[in-house]
């Protein structure tokens, strides 16, 4: 699908566009909902399609449903609902590094990476790597014909816990291990993408039926697991999925070094003695540039509710 949001006065030239495949666990948290918005409000994409991402058991034994059901009520309160293609993830993670998990989203990325088609193709991950890991073990063909953005990974060089990573440690191998091009944000990067529930009231929630449920989703979400100790804060959130957005609108020179792919051991931390192909691993990603975009994406494409009075106007 072409954007389907035309409030713009500009044009992207054809050879500019790119094709994009958006694999999300989207009922995870309350950031993928985002991400996902802003993807869908930039004319520079052709989406190709939205996979369903697991992530894991902890909390449901159908995450990746749940991130289904998820992405169709996204689309539902953008009214594109019949205009983009949603597809089922595996349901869980690979049991090792060499016996791919099926499902429709991982052949999607096959089709699409080996379609007749001159545009660049991409495929961003908001959550594990196992539909992109599956792809590439059922067709290792498709190295060099997809992009892979991954957001995840503990912070660069060490390592450590991360979310997205715990949720399937054999795929993010198995790509480390392919030769799919691959660009990594790590926690330590993704982290920076703060917002405040402030902001989001003031940039956000007036903009339409979307912007109304991205603000209070966040806020229910605060509140829901308000008895943690620790995350999250109370008055703040990251929005960390949206970097993938951004460095596809600007890959952000300079501010990502060429690695070799470590390994990743059972407690997530990054090995390097190998010498395996180069990834490229961002150290920063430019805030500003990243929620301005999109702030201003959803004030041009969705109706503004009027604010309330604090006081009575005579």
């Amino acid at each position: 699908m072409m954007c389907a949001f035309s409030n713009y006065t500009f044009d992207v030239p054809d050879l500019k566009k790119i094709r994009l495949i958006i694999n999300t666990d989207a009922k995870n948290e309350a950031d993928d909902q985002f991400a996902i918005v802003h993807a869908l409000l930039t004319p520079k994409f052709c989406i190709k399609g939205i996979i369903a991402a697991h992530f894991g058991t902890r909390r449901t034994e159908h995450s990746m449903q749940e991130s289904y059901d998820e992405v169709l009520n996204v689309l539902s309160l953008m009214d594109v609902q019949n205009e983009i293609d949603v597809y089922g993830g595996a349901a869980e993670a690979l049991k090792d590094e060499f016996t791919p998990q099926p499902s429709e989203g991982a052949e999607l990325i096959v089709r699409e990476a080996m379609a007749d088609d001159p545009r660049p193709l991409y495929a961003i991950f908001l959550g594990p790597l196992t539909d992109m890991a599956a792809a590439y073990l059922t067709n290792p063909q498709i190295a060099g014909k997809v992009n892979v953005i991954w957001i995840g990974g503990g912070k660069w060089p060490a390592g450590g816990e991360e979310f997205n990573l715990s949720n399937d440690i054999h795929a993010v191998n198995v790509v480390y291990k392919s030769g799919l091009q691959l660009w990594q944000v790590p926690r330590n990067v993704y982290c920076t993408l703060r917002v405040s529930l402030a902001e989001l009231q003031d940039r956000i929630k007036p903009h339409g039926r979307i912007g109304e449920y991205l603000f209070r989703q966040m806020v229910d979400f605060n509140h829901l697991n308000a008895d943690s100790p620790g995350w999250p804060l109370g008055e703040s959130w990251c929005l960390g999925d949206s970097a993938a957005i951004g460095l596809l609108l600007d890959p952000h020179e300079y501010c990502y070094e060429w690695v070799a792919a470590p390994y990743i051991t059972k407690d997530m931390y990054y090995v390097h003695e190998q010498n395996n192909r180069l990834i490229r691993v961002y150290h920063t990603i430019d805030v500003r540039f990243i929620l301005e975009d999109f702030f201003s994406k959803m004030k041009l494409n969705f109706t503004t509710t009027p604010k309330t009075p604090l006081f009575p106007l005579f």
